[in-house]
């Protein structure tokens, strides 16, 4: 396959294409042509200008259409780890981004398909003797492929608005972006030289020269028909608004009605009309093709600037940099057009235009924008062998479904494109949101009839439960690995998986367990990604079961409310009791947070219905350990973690359910000993071993021993030892603790555990449970600023985070500036409905804690003792009895 272009639409084809085939196995040579030294820029992303930023917001440049994220995550981990989806970056930057994905994408590939890089140009393009297609080169060489993908850009602007003379002037400037177009104007005038200059066209390429020439003592004009500037974006998001109804409409006129009585609508309901048109970007092609030619045409003439100026705005800061050239007449815009043209005896020229009015200026650049269809040698040779035609109102090229059409109306030859040259066609068809979706289906369309059929009869491999696996045999042991060491909840667990994708790019599975993992777990796995891979790789090769793991963990991930992905997993094991993953992340233990609490009541019932399709294996019984300590029958749970235990003595699931009941029983030495011993043996390769330090140091913290907890601290849960989210729940849930109940006096280093932590971890938590856990550290360290940018994340964010992490955010608050009865009051009123966030009562223990500190803090002592005796009904502490005894004394 062979892509002629290498700029942003070829870079994306060339993505899509190396991916696609090495998710299918499908061996493929790639051959990107285009001269430039590196792929990615083209012409609108290699200046260097930091002035030009991208007219479209971070979160809407991803080079995939199904995970909009991916460039923002990629500007956080290159040196802007606060950059936001709302952010305009520079354009370098993010042909950078472009660069950078494609590298990957093809370093991911090898093995499957083979990239070669030819920088020269394609000339002309023809049929060869056996079917396939010729490509002539610039160099003389011609290459021989089965297919063609024109990603040539945008055509070249005509300049035939320009009078004869002035084209033939040297200080005419035809082609802005061409490299060292502008080393004249930008040059230092000679004394006395006129350094004005005039842009001729005042869209979006106008607006990036006006500020790259803007300098004091020179005047930039901009000339247009209409002297419209492109609109700015809002300062801050504006609100989604729907679609109107009667988009469908048979005439162009009533079409027009509906759309500005949807823009009036937007103007009241939201005093901005850009909700409006937004609503439309999904409907502009389907629109435009449903009109008459006549129509359109008659669009273009009367709403053609209006709808560019107001669709393809500016970012809020170029905008205000416009604004200051035009407050100080640096930049002057002015409508008309140019009639005529004198160069005079220094170089400059004086234009006349057609109002009569005169311009002088040191240089004249073309602004106006891509020309009506490309004009190349290669594309002329397409044209000219009526391989290729005009498109709609001779706009870009005529194709079907992105393939070329024909002088006959067919799709002769295996050519295709995406981007400007559709334009006829599309309409909207030049911004990346709509190149990516074209890119995609392309390398869709071009591998389809390559995908290799299945053998009938040929058995899948099994995981070591009994369920097929759509994979191959060596990818199936290492997710048969990874699988293991969830169960156990030993490390090494995302390692496995990662290891099966290697294997098998197209295993659906193993990406969402990838997935599940980093999202619940804090495994370092970019999440998104991990999950729009699975999403691509279930629609080509999954069963059924698959397919819904992955519509369960996508709904644990993106879902409305933890409730819907609760929904959403019950229904799967009740159809597939066996999936042991799923039957992990169900139960909130250890590893994975659970269902909420709708379906808490549930839980037990699910393990019980499960365990018969596990034959007696010991998963099963760990869980239904855990999950009858917490319904506080301590002797049965001691008796179910034991017969794990004998069959795995590995199984950190038995292993915390044993830890539970040593804790809520009070048998705090006992406790503290068995957990030393286990950890320091067959718990030397638990992934979660700071969790069962955690444990021991809350023996160490009940039975009153604060050097004890110290030491612990220091030796096995200071970040360095702990990182990520297991830093916030134990490290920084302890110290909090301690610090509560006199047994850390002095500073306690929240602070630390913090900057061991992602800042986005901490303050735009995925999950209830980490919320709570990132307030409890924040509140540590005293951070009121982070404290409440958590607030308003949780405010924007699932159910049980609006309805119990911002009251608890909230609350303790109140007590970091001390006013503490407002902080009991909001505390005490969180205790009924705390179990929504996940976790074990050990965990949510530490607000009952803090709520105690308020009491005291507030004078009340009298419902601070009565709390502590309700402590102690549940179990005995020395440190309980000795707070109490201060209490009563």
């Amino acid at each position: 396959m062979a892509i002629v272009g290498a700029g942003a639409a070829g870079t994306l084809t060339a993505v899509q294409l190396c991916e696609t085939a090495t998710r299918r196995r499908t061996p493929l040579g790639l051959v990107l042509i285009d001269p430039a030294p590196e792929a990615g820029r083209g012409s609108a992303y290699a200046t260097t200008d930091p002035r030009h930023r991208l007219n479209v917001p971070a979160g809407g440049m991803s080079c995939y259409p199904d995970d909009p994220g991916h460039f923002t995550r990629w500007l956080c981990r290159h040196g802007e780890p606060t950059v936001r989806g709302t952010d305009f970056a520079t354009r370098y930057r993010y042909g950078a981004y472009l660069a950078d994905t494609l590298a990957r994408a093809i370093v991911h590939a090898h093995g499957t398909v083979a990239v070669h890089r030819l920088r020269t140009r394609a000339q002309a393009c023809a049929p060869a003797p056996d079917g396939r297609l010729e490509l002539r080169l610039l160099d003389g060489d011609v290459l021989v492929a089965d297919g063609v993908v024109l990603a040539t850009g945008p055509a070249a602007p005509t300049g035939d608005w320009a009078p004869p003379r002035l084209r033939a002037c040297e200080r005419f400037i035809g082609s802005p972006w061409a490299p060292g177009a502008l080393d004249g104007p930008l040059a230092e005038p000679a004394y006395g030289a006129v350094d004005d200059v005039l842009l001729v066209g005042t869209g979006l390429t106008a607006v990036d020269l006006a500020l790259t020439l803007d300098r004091p003592g020179r005047t930039v004009h901009a000339l247009s028909r209409t002297g419209l500037l492109p609109q700015p974006h809002a300062l801050s998001p504006a609100p989604e608004m729907a679609a109107p109804e009667g988009l469908d409409a048979p005439t162009l006129p009533t079409l027009r009605r509906t759309v500005y009585r949807h823009i009036g609508r937007a103007v009241r309901a939201h005093g901005d009309w850009r909700p409006a048109l937004d609503s439309l970007r999904p409907h502009t092609a389907r629109l435009w093709r449903s009109l008459t030619p006549e129509e359109r045409a008659a669009f273009l003439r009367r709403e053609g600037a209006l709808w560019n100026t107001h669709r393809h705005r500016t970012a809020p800061t170029t905008a205000e940099s416009l604004d200051r050239a035009r407050t100080a007449r640096r930049l002057r815009v002015r409508t008309g057009t140019v009639a005529d043209a004198v160069v005079r005896p220094d170089g400059s020229v004086l234009l006349t235009l057609a109002d009569g009015g005169r311009i002088g200026a040191g240089w004249v650049i073309d602004c106006t924008g891509p020309g009506p269809r490309p004009e190349d040698p290669l594309w002329r040779s397409l044209f000219g062998a009526g391989a290729a035609v005009p498109g709609p109102l001779g706009l870009g090229v005529a194709t079907r479904d992105g393939r070329l059409l024909d002088a006959g109306g067919g799709t002769g030859l295996p050519v295709f494109t995406l981007g400007a040259p559709r334009r006829g066609e599309l309409w909207e068809t030049t911004a990346i949101p709509e190149i990516r979706v074209q890119a995609a289906d392309l390398a869709e369309q071009l591998l389809a009839p390559l995908a290799p059929r299945r053998r009938p009869g040929r058995r899948r491999p099994l995981d070591a439960h009994g369920l097929p696996l759509s994979t191959h045999a060596e990818a199936a042991a290492a997710h048969r690995t990874g699988l293991e060491r969830v169960l156990k909840v030993r490390a090494g667990a995302a390692d496995a998986f990662a290891r099966a994708v290697a294997l098998d790019p197209g295993f659906a599975l193993g990406h969402a367990a990838l997935a599940l993992l980093g999202h619940e777990c804090g495994a370092d796995v970019d999440v998104p990604r991990a999950l729009a891979e699975a999403r691509r790789c279930a629609r080509e090769r999954a069963d059924a079961r698959e397919r819904s793991f992955v519509d369960v963990v996508s709904r644990r991930v993106h879902g409305r409310s933890r409730g819907d992905g609760a929904r959403a997993l019950l229904g799967h094991l009740a159809a597939y009791p066996a999936d042991a993953l799923a039957l992990a992340a169900a139960v909130p233990t250890i590893a994975f947070s659970g269902i909420d609490d709708l379906d808490a009541g549930y839980a037990l019932n699910l393990v019980e219905r499960s365990s018969p399709a596990y034959d007696g294996h010991w998963f099963p019984a760990s869980l239904l350990a855990f999950l009858r300590q917490d319904q506080g029958r301590h002797e049965e749970a001691a008796e179910l973690a034991g017969r794990a235990l004998a069959a795995e003595p590995a199984s950190g699931h038995a292993v915390h359910a044993l830890a539970h009941v040593h804790y809520e029983s009070g048998a705090h030495e006992k406790g503290r000993d068995w957990l030393d011993a286990w950890v320091s043996g067959h718990g030397r390769g638990a992934v979660h071993r700071a969790h069962f330090s955690w444990h021991a140091a809350l023996h160490e913290l009940a039975l009153d021993d604060p050097a004890a907890v110290r030491r612990r601290w220091f030796a096995q849960l200071a970040p360095g030892r702990v990182t990520g989210v297991r830093a916030l729940v134990d490290s920084g849930s302890l110290l909090w603790r301690a610090r509560l109940s006199d047994s850390w006096r002095g500073r306690v280093p929240a602070t630390d555990v913090l900057d061991s932590v992602a800042r986005e971890t901490v303050e735009r938590p995925a999950t209830a449970f980490t919320a709570l856990h990132a307030a409890v550290a924040l509140t540590a360290a005293g951070d009121l600023a982070a404290l409440r940018r958590l607030r308003d994340h949780a405010a924007g964010a699932d159910a049980v985070q609006r309805e119990v992490v911002v009251p608890l955010c909230e609350a303790l608050a109140a007590l970091v500036e001390e006013r503490f009865h407002e902080a009991a009051r909001g505390l005490d009123a969180l205790l009924p409905v705390l179990g929504r966030v996940g976790g074990s009562a050990a965990q949510r223990e530490v607000v009952e804690e803090t709520l105690l500190y308020a009491l005291v803090a507030a004078g009340r002592c009298e419902a601070a003792r009565r709390l502590l005796d309700t402590r102690l009904d549940r179990g005995h502490a020395p440190r309980d009895r000795r707070l109490l005894a201060a209490l009563t004394g």
